[in-house]
């Protein structure tokens, strides 16, 4: 029982910033399309320029996936000031 416990609650953890980001993703993806557009990002997170969601974009194709999303975030680029 204690190491099942234990098990759950490591889990709960790991998965704790993967849900995190999930949400964040979600907030920001206005039109669930699975993509976001700079738009879509300055209605969430008024401070950021064209510059820095360009930088945020690493495949370059002009929108945000969920991975850029995460990196954004875990890069300190994506934050309620910008």
């Amino acid at each position: 029982m204690k190491k099942t416990s234990l098990t759950l609650a490591a889990l709960a953890t790991a998965l704790t910033p993967m849900l995190a980001h999930a949400d964040t993703f979600a907030a920001i993806d206005a039109n669930g399309d699975g993509m976001v557009t700079i738009d879509e990002v300055q209605a969430v997170f008024p401070d950021v320029t064209a510059e820095s969601f360009s930088a945020m974009d690493i495949n370059d194709d002009g929108l945000l996936d969920a991975d850029e999303i995460i990196a954004a975030e875990e890069g300190g680029m994506m934050n309620k000031g910008g």
